[in-house]
């Protein structure tokens, strides 16, 4: 019998990110809090940048947008957003959407793996996400359920169950 296998990735879905930004951008318009201080939200090439006229008002942009997000089904460790910067008179957060297991990450997962998963479970990088393989199906579910239950800096999805 082959080996079963899953492949642990970290991906983010940019049509479900748009979705979200475009939301939180129609509920800045409209909310009675954000008029007149200039508090908006857009794409600026792969980066979302977030102004506003004080440190308070850009923050609770980003406060909207995270919530939107959440709503969408995006884990918040994919949203990299940085400080408040002052740009002139504007206050301005870029944030950036990561996607991909860096190899170091990678080389983390697939410790745990091997210190504390159950034996004949291999696990192999390949290029950003790590291929998860075993004869036993029920050895896979059960790294899955230890990868669950750890807390990792970045998002985790198993896909390619077989």
């Amino acid at each position: 019998m082959a080996d079963s296998s899953f492949d642990i990735v970290s991906k983010v879905e940019r049509q479900e990110v748009d979705n979200a930004l475009n939301q939180a951008a129609k509920e800045i318009s409209q909310r009675y809090d954000f008029k007149g201080v200039g508090a908006s939200i857009s794409w600026s090439g792969d980066k979302i940048l977030m102004e506003a006229n004080s440190e308070d008002r850009v923050k609770a942009v980003l406060d909207v947008f995270q919530s939107k997000l959440i709503k969408r089904g995006i884990s918040l460790k994919a949203l990299d957003a940085g400080e408040p910067q002052l740009s002139g008179k504007e206050y301005k957060i870029f944030a950036s959407i990561q996607e991909g297991i860096s190899q170091e990450n990678a080389k983390k997962v697939a410790k745990i793996i091997r210190d504390e998963g159950p034996k004949g479970v291999k696990a192999q990088v390949q290029g950003d996400e790590l291929r998860v393989s075993s004869k036993s199906r029920d050895d896979l579910q059960t790294v899955i359920a230890l990868l669950k239950g750890k807390d990792f800096d970045f998002a985790l999805q198993f896909v390619n169950y077989r």
